[in-house]
């Protein structure tokens, strides 16, 4: 039973190791700042969704009420 547990603490130890370089050789040694940045990145990204998202319910909305207005009114004729 200890044997197995050496091998499975020896298998993690590698995998834990071969992460660790393959993430200081793909980012560099400055990892912390690029994962402030990259949070900060996506907070206005995301941001920016909400807006765009607003503004097309806004824009929607006025597109809507304004075919409802010309349609609802059968009696009355359009002045365009």
């Amino acid at each position: 039973m200890a044997a197995e547990d050496y091998d499975s603490q020896l298998l993690e130890s590698v995998a834990v190791r071969r992460r660790r370089m393959r993430d200081a050789v793909l980012f560099g040694a400055q990892r912390g700042r690029r994962v402030a940045d990259e949070r900060i990145g996506k907070a206005v990204a995301g941001l920016v969704i909400a807006a765009v998202l607003c503004a097309g319910c806004v824009g929607w909305s006025f597109i809507s009420h304004r075919l409802i207005g010309k349609v609802g009114t059968p009696g009355q004729v359009s002045t365009r």
